[in-house]
């Protein structure tokens, strides 16, 4: 590797960073945001109903990731019980069954036909906002009578006109918008713990 290579190579992993960065300083901003869908989602998981989650890519693999989080735990120090959260990335044979005879726009929207009660909610992760089978998922949820939560990037998205609340990531790339969703997510898990924790107690911290 000659040494013009690893200089152009230092250079990108250094803006890179740079970028990170500079999204995690505006990652504050929405705060407040995330704050509230937050006590929403701990008042359905106490009210009895259950978070769906659904993402294409590496959003599929983020939903997967947070589900895990809600039914066993986030923090190793949390006794809580277990909080119903469905990915609905994970099954191979049910995806490919709904693609092949539906289509796969409607991947998503037919387990939520199948799995959504009333006041449940449906989180959808995207990067672009624009994805059909996402879009068909957000229309089936309100249908439903479902709150329908999207964590996109930092424009405006079709999933926008769908969702009762949106999360924008404030960055432009798909990576750092992927990187801010998992430290969201993160955060996420940890309020509605905390929330659920705190019914569970009559209150208590």
């Amino acid at each position: 590797m000659n040494a013009s290579h690893v200089t152009s190579a230092d250079s990108r992993l250094r803006q890179s960073v740079a970028d990170a960065e500079a999204m995690l300083r505006r990652l504050p901003g929405v705060f407040g945001e995330l704050s509230t869908i937050a006590d929403l989602c701990a008042r359905v998981l106490n009210d009895g109903g259950k978070l769906l989650l659904c993402g294409n890519g590496g959003s599929a693999a983020e939903c997967q990731h947070f589900a895990a989080e809600f039914v066993v735990r986030l923090s190793p120090h949390s006794e809580r019980g277990a909080l119903p959260a469905i990915a609905l990335t994970t099954d191979t044979s049910l995806l490919t069954a709904c693609a092949n005879d539906f289509g796969f726009d409607r991947v998503f929207a037919r387990q939520v036909e199948a799995l959504l009660q009333r006041g449940d909610s449906l989180l959808l992760f995207s990067t672009s906002g624009q994805s059909p089978n996402l879009i068909e998922a957000a229309r089936t949820a309100r249908e439903r009578g479902g709150h329908v939560i999207a964590f996109v990037g930092e424009k405006e998205t079709p999933l926008d006109a769908l969702s009762h609340h949106v999360l924008h990531v404030p960055s432009a790339s798909p990576q750092r918008v992927q990187e801010g969703h998992l430290l969201c997510g993160h955060l996420f898990v940890e309020l509605v713990e905390e929330a659920v924790s705190r019914n569970a107690s009559g209150g208590k911290p």
